[in-house]
């Protein structure tokens, strides 16, 4: 599956569009300086949270596509990289 196709990336993404939608039409309606920061605190999770599962996503494709299936003793130090690419 290409990234493209990710529905997990793709959905992440739409959400990062929903909130930056909102931001804008905060400004245009002078709201809250406050609220208007919190919404765009909104963007920047959901756009990192895309990047993360987009990063995920292109280690665990390419890996696979270079070396087939993984023994499980593999799978689980590719488990740990996961995890830890978490805190990126």
């Amino acid at each position: 599956m290409s990234h493209a196709n990710n529905p997990d990336i793709l959905k992440r993404l739409k959400r990062a569009q929903g909130h930056l939608a909102s931001v804008i039409r905060m400004v245009e309606e002078g709201r809250d300086g406050l609220d208007i920061a919190q919404q765009m605190q909104a963007v920047v999770r959901a756009l990192e949270n895309g990047k993360k599962t987009m990063i995920l996503h292109h280690i665990d494709h390419h890996l696979t596509e270079m070396t087939g299936p993984l023994p499980p003793e593999m799978e689980e130090e590719l488990a740990k990289f996961r995890e830890i690419a978490k805190y990126l």
